[in-house]
């Protein structure tokens, strides 16, 4: 649950101006949105896992990379074996 003393935190982290009259309201706002959201964690549907978390990632597999001679053909400055980009300043 939501206090008013966090929404005066998050309002601060945020860069935001809430009079303290809002506080209350926001607060009133905010625990009303994350209990509906609570509602939603309970739905279950056929494409989720009914438990637990399932890996979507495919297994890694090391394979071959390019030659470095290949890459630095392609790119369009070198120095001593690696690319050189803009200095970012």
């Amino acid at each position: 649950m939501i206090t008013e003393k966090d929404i005066e935190h998050i309002a601060g982290l945020a860069d935001i101006g809430i009079s303290n009259d809002e506080v209350p309201e926001f607060t009133h706002q905010l625990n009303a949105i994350l209990e509906y959201l609570g509602i939603l964690d309970t739905v279950e549907d056929e494409s989720t896992p009914a438990s637990g978390t399932a890996n979507v990632f495919r297994e890694d597999e090391p394979r071959p990379s390019l030659p470095q001679e290949a890459v630095l053909a392609n790119a369009g400055s070198t120095e001593d074996g690696f690319i050189k980009a803009p200095r970012v300043m």
